[in-house]
Protein backbone atom coordinates (compact mmCIF):
# COMPACT_ATOMS: atom_id res chain seq x y z
CA UNK A 1 0.00 0.00 0.00
CA UNK A 2 1.66 3.57 -0.86
CA UNK A 3 0.80 6.41 0.99
CA UNK A 4 -0.97 9.60 -0.24
CA UNK A 5 -0.91 12.38 1.75
CA UNK A 6 -4.36 14.29 2.65
CA UNK A 7 -5.95 16.59 4.81
CA UNK A 8 -3.77 17.43 7.65
CA UNK A 9 -1.26 14.60 6.89
CA UNK A 10 1.05 16.87 5.07
CA UNK A 11 4.99 16.19 4.48
CA UNK A 12 5.55 18.81 6.97
CA UNK A 13 3.45 16.91 10.01
CA UNK A 14 5.01 13.58 8.74
CA UNK A 15 8.58 14.80 9.29
CA UNK A 16 7.54 16.26 12.35
CA UNK A 17 6.08 12.94 14.21
CA UNK A 18 9.06 11.03 12.54
CA UNK A 19 11.29 13.40 14.22
CA UNK A 20 9.25 12.39 17.69
CA UNK A 21 9.91 8.75 16.74
CA UNK A 22 6.33 8.03 15.96
CA UNK A 23 6.75 4.43 14.33
CA UNK A 24 3.04 5.08 12.69
CA UNK A 25 4.65 8.27 10.59
CA UNK A 26 8.21 6.78 10.22
CA UNK A 27 6.12 3.53 8.18
CA UNK A 28 3.88 6.01 6.49
CA UNK A 29 7.44 7.91 5.34
CA UNK A 30 9.03 4.76 4.29
CA UNK A 31 5.48 3.21 2.09
CA UNK A 32 5.70 6.56 0.99
CA UNK A 33 9.24 6.59 -0.83
CA UNK A 34 10.08 3.19 -0.52
CA UNK A 35 10.06 2.62 -4.57
CA UNK A 36 11.20 5.32 -5.72
CA UNK A 37 14.53 4.78 -3.60
CA UNK A 38 14.56 1.60 -4.86
CA UNK A 39 14.65 2.70 -8.03
CA UNK A 40 17.49 4.47 -7.36
CA UNK A 41 19.10 1.88 -5.37
CA UNK A 42 18.97 -0.29 -8.95
CA UNK A 43 20.76 2.66 -10.84
CA UNK A 44 23.60 1.86 -9.39
CA UNK A 45 23.70 -1.15 -7.29
CA UNK A 46 22.84 -3.69 -10.38
CA UNK A 47 22.34 -6.86 -7.56
CA UNK A 48 18.56 -6.63 -6.20
CA UNK A 49 19.75 -8.03 -3.04
CA UNK A 50 22.37 -5.41 -2.09
CA UNK A 51 20.12 -2.89 -3.53
CA UNK A 52 17.91 -3.78 -0.92
CA UNK A 53 20.48 -3.70 2.10
CA UNK A 54 21.69 0.00 0.47
CA UNK A 55 17.98 1.03 0.58
CA UNK A 56 17.67 -0.29 4.46
CA UNK A 57 20.54 1.49 5.36
CA UNK A 58 19.30 4.82 3.78
CA UNK A 59 16.22 4.62 4.98
CA UNK A 60 18.21 3.33 8.67
CA UNK A 61 20.74 6.46 8.14
CA UNK A 62 17.69 8.59 7.31
CA UNK A 63 15.90 8.10 10.23
CA UNK A 64 18.80 8.17 12.52
CA UNK A 65 19.88 11.58 11.25
CA UNK A 66 16.54 13.08 11.11
CA UNK A 67 17.12 15.59 13.59
CA UNK A 68 19.55 17.87 11.47
CA UNK A 69 17.06 17.86 8.67
CA UNK A 70 16.07 21.35 7.60
CA UNK A 71 12.47 22.04 6.11
CA UNK A 72 12.40 23.81 2.74
CA UNK A 73 9.42 23.34 1.61
CA UNK A 74 7.54 20.64 0.26
CA UNK A 75 9.53 17.92 -1.31
CA UNK A 76 12.42 18.64 0.93
CA UNK A 77 11.61 15.52 1.75
CA UNK A 78 12.15 13.41 -0.60
CA UNK A 79 15.51 15.53 -2.11
CA UNK A 80 17.33 14.97 1.40
CA UNK A 81 16.25 11.22 1.35
CA UNK A 82 17.47 11.11 -1.92
CA UNK A 83 20.81 12.48 -1.39
CA UNK A 84 21.42 10.01 1.30
CA UNK A 85 20.73 7.07 -0.95
CA UNK A 86 22.79 8.11 -3.64
CA UNK A 87 25.84 8.10 -0.63
CA UNK A 88 24.56 5.25 0.93
CA UNK A 89 25.26 3.39 -3.24
CA UNK A 90 28.18 5.13 -3.49
CA UNK A 91 29.59 3.99 -0.19
CA UNK A 92 28.10 0.27 -1.02
CA UNK A 93 30.42 0.41 -4.21
CA UNK A 94 33.40 1.63 -2.53
CA UNK A 95 33.02 -1.02 0.29
CA UNK A 96 32.50 -3.55 -1.95
CA UNK A 97 35.73 -2.41 -4.28
CA UNK A 98 33.08 -2.42 -7.45
CA UNK A 99 33.99 1.67 -7.28
CA UNK A 100 37.60 1.75 -8.39
CA UNK A 101 38.37 4.66 -10.19
CA UNK A 102 40.85 5.38 -12.44
CA UNK A 103 42.24 8.85 -13.70
CA UNK A 104 42.43 9.85 -17.47
CA UNK A 105 42.62 13.40 -19.05
CA UNK A 106 40.99 13.28 -22.23
CA UNK A 107 37.99 16.18 -22.86
CA UNK A 108 35.06 15.28 -24.77
CA UNK A 109 32.81 17.59 -26.92
CA UNK A 110 29.19 16.71 -24.55
CA UNK A 111 26.98 17.36 -27.82
CA UNK A 112 25.08 14.03 -27.82
CA UNK A 113 21.71 13.40 -28.23
CA UNK A 114 20.63 10.66 -25.68
CA UNK A 115 17.26 11.34 -25.75
CA UNK A 116 16.91 10.23 -29.24
CA UNK A 117 18.49 6.92 -28.24
CA UNK A 118 16.41 6.04 -25.55
CA UNK A 119 12.83 7.38 -26.76
CA UNK A 120 10.80 4.11 -28.15
CA UNK A 121 13.16 2.05 -25.32
CA UNK A 122 11.68 0.60 -22.16
CA UNK A 123 12.83 1.21 -18.69
CA UNK A 124 13.69 -2.52 -19.00
CA UNK A 125 15.74 -2.28 -21.68
CA UNK A 126 17.65 1.03 -20.23
CA UNK A 127 17.87 -0.50 -16.93
CA UNK A 128 19.35 -3.72 -18.68
CA UNK A 129 22.23 -1.55 -20.52
CA UNK A 130 22.87 0.52 -17.38
CA UNK A 131 23.60 -2.47 -15.58
CA UNK A 132 25.94 -3.82 -18.17
CA UNK A 133 28.28 -0.76 -17.65
CA UNK A 134 30.91 -1.04 -15.38
CA UNK A 135 30.41 0.40 -12.06
CA UNK A 136 32.27 3.91 -12.25
CA UNK A 137 31.14 4.28 -15.76
CA UNK A 138 27.08 3.26 -14.16
CA UNK A 139 27.90 5.86 -11.27
CA UNK A 140 28.86 8.68 -13.40
CA UNK A 141 26.41 8.58 -15.75
CA UNK A 142 24.36 8.13 -12.81
CA UNK A 143 25.13 11.39 -11.12
CA UNK A 144 25.46 13.11 -14.69
CA UNK A 145 21.61 12.47 -15.94
CA UNK A 146 19.61 11.30 -12.70
CA UNK A 147 20.97 13.74 -10.00
CA UNK A 148 21.52 16.81 -12.62
CA UNK A 149 25.42 17.23 -11.00
CA UNK A 150 28.00 18.92 -13.03
CA UNK A 151 31.81 16.96 -13.74
CA UNK A 152 32.88 19.33 -11.13
CA UNK A 153 30.55 18.47 -8.20
CA UNK A 154 30.97 14.58 -9.88
CA UNK A 155 34.74 15.34 -9.52
CA UNK A 156 34.40 16.06 -5.94
CA UNK A 157 31.92 13.32 -4.76
CA UNK A 158 34.19 10.25 -6.05
CA UNK A 159 37.87 11.89 -6.10
CA UNK A 160 38.78 12.04 -9.43
CA UNK A 161 39.64 15.18 -11.83
CA UNK A 162 36.71 17.09 -14.10
CA UNK A 163 38.08 15.44 -17.37
CA UNK A 164 38.50 12.12 -15.72
CA UNK A 165 34.10 12.61 -14.80
CA UNK A 166 33.88 13.43 -18.57
CA UNK A 167 35.63 10.58 -19.71
CA UNK A 168 33.77 7.92 -17.94
CA UNK A 169 30.81 9.85 -18.86
CA UNK A 170 31.82 10.06 -22.94
CA UNK A 171 33.06 5.84 -22.47
CA UNK A 172 29.13 5.13 -20.70
CA UNK A 173 27.40 7.06 -23.37
CA UNK A 174 29.43 5.11 -26.39
CA UNK A 175 28.81 1.50 -24.58
CA UNK A 176 25.12 2.71 -23.93
CA UNK A 177 24.55 3.46 -27.67
CA UNK A 178 26.62 0.15 -29.21
CA UNK A 179 24.33 -1.52 -26.81
CA UNK A 180 20.87 0.10 -27.31
CA UNK A 181 21.40 0.96 -30.91
CA UNK A 182 20.06 -2.77 -31.97
CA UNK A 183 17.26 -2.63 -30.21
CA UNK A 184 15.72 0.29 -31.62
Amino acid sequence: MIFRFSGKDDEATLMKQCQQNNATAQEKLYKLYAEDMMILCLRYVVNEEDAKEVLMDGFCNFFRNIDSFAWRGEGSVKAWLKKIVVNQCLMFLRKKNHLVLVGDTMVFDDRMADADILSGLTAKEIMKALHSLPDVWRTVINLYVFEEMQHKEIAALLGITENTSKSHLHRARIQLKKQLLPII
